[in-house]
């Protein structure tokens, strides 16, 4: 097998973990790829490099390479997501004068009960609410515009504000953002330095939210499809090998590296975990679900989960929703998926498509290998999506 330099642009969050495990133990190597991973500091940048060819392949926000599809938002790129790297692991964060009024006195509240925190944020948010998102094509916008709108809150009450995850902490401390949704460690990050509180745990508004992508340009990964099933199978392993909770204290090493994460080690076990800081006076609470990087097919492209976001995409931006729907499906490819993975083992869904917010408990769904289990992936307010209907 011939070796082959592949550069993949991330930022620093530790959902990037599958493709740093990746590299440092060995996993690309085996599959004869040199895998150079180049830190960025903004999705703006890493997009850009992504579409120009600068970079090979991205750790991508879900909706971001669907914005890149759909040709909204900066430039346009066919774009292929090969597989996903993670499901939820973002945080709810108020700065601490919204968090006083949140919690009125009190402890504060479940982060993992949208709708009371949502009640309580709906009679105490300023106006304009103020919220801060990493960028305006993400899982981010989207969980909170979801959960906004759900508890009440009209859209013309609150406006969104970019920042680089690192630099959430920041722009809450200066006044400048009163809630955010960010990835993990950030939102820890900003409760350490007494910044702001975390309020809700991301997978609270959508148990199974798609959040980083695996994404290739899709004329790439045509003219080189030997590398992309190399690059899929080393990233594949890697998410096998953290779900196993015996490998966390070395993962947690890697990611706190300063050429990774780069943030203290214990907020980034507290990370992993769902074992969330949620208040500088030393809060502490649990997260259901908080982070999968490879367990309930958290790895599988579910065109489903394509079409939710495209859907939300289309209407916000005024493009036809059949074509984005379209679109969408071929982005997501679980076609790629079964090709490269099933014959290492993968336990591949035997459908591409499924009922988003079905499933209330593990449930049996038939695979490549007989079954295998999917979990628990509701809405807050219990609405279910079916694009097959």
């Amino acid at each position: 097998m011939r070796r082959t330099t592949l550069e993949c642009g991330f930022i620093p969050l530790v959902d990037a973990a599958p493709l740093i495990v990746a590299r440092e133990l060995g996993f690309a190597e085996e599959e004869g790829l040199d895998l150079v991973l180049r830190r960025e500091r903004t999705w703006s940048a890493l997009r850009d490099k992504l579409a120009m060819g600068r970079l090979a392949a991205a750790h991508m926000l879900t909706p971001a390479a669907l914005a890149m599809s759909l040709g909204v938002g900066g430039l346009s790129r066919k774009i292929d997501v090969l597989s996903l790297l993670s499901i939820n692991g973002d945080v709810i964060g108020a700065s601490r004068a919204l968090a006083d009024r949140i919690r009125d006195g009190g402890p504060p509240l479940d982060v993992n009960d949208a709708r009371s925190v949502g009640a309580r944020l709906l009679e105490t948010a300023p106006r304009p609410l103020r919220v801060g998102v990493p960028f305006p094509f993400s899982t981010h916008l989207e969980l909170i515009e979801y959960w906004l709108n759900g508890i009440g809150l009209p859209k013309e009450a609150w406006i969104a504000r970019t920042s680089p995850p690192p630099l959430m902490a920041e722009a809450t401390a200066a006044g400048e953002i009163d809630l955010f949704c960010v990835g993990e460690p950030w939102g820890g990050q900003a409760v350490d330095v007494g910044a702001a509180e975390i309020i809700l745990a991301g997978s609270a508004i959508w148990r199974f939210a798609p959040e980083k992508a695996l994404a290739v340009r899709a004329d790439w990964a045509a003219a080189e499809p030997d590398i992309a099933a190399r690059l899929m199978r080393a990233v594949w392993r890697a998410g096998r090998w953290l779900s196993d909770p015996a490998n966390r204290t070395t993962v947690t090493e890697f990611l706190a590296w300063p050429r990774y994460v780069g943030a203290p080690a214990d907020m980034i076990d507290r990370s992993l975990t769902g074992r969330l800081m949620v208040a500088p006076e030393g809060y502490e609470a649990r997260a259901e679900g908080f982070i999968e990087f490879f367990d309930s097919a958290a790895t599988f492209p579910w065109r489903s989960q394509a079409l939710w976001f495209a859907d939300r995409l289309a209407r916000r931006h005024q493009i036809d929703p059949e074509d984005a729907a379209a679109i969408a499906r071929t982005t997501f490819r679980p076609d790629l998926y079964r090709a490269n993975l099933g014959p290492v083992g993968a336990d591949v869904p035997g459908a591409s498509e499924k009922i988003e917010g079905w499933l209330r408990e593990r449930t049996p769904v038939a695979s490549s290998r007989g079954a295998t289990y999917l979990g628990p992936d509701r809405f807050f307010d219990d609405t279910v999506f079916d694009f097959s209907a």
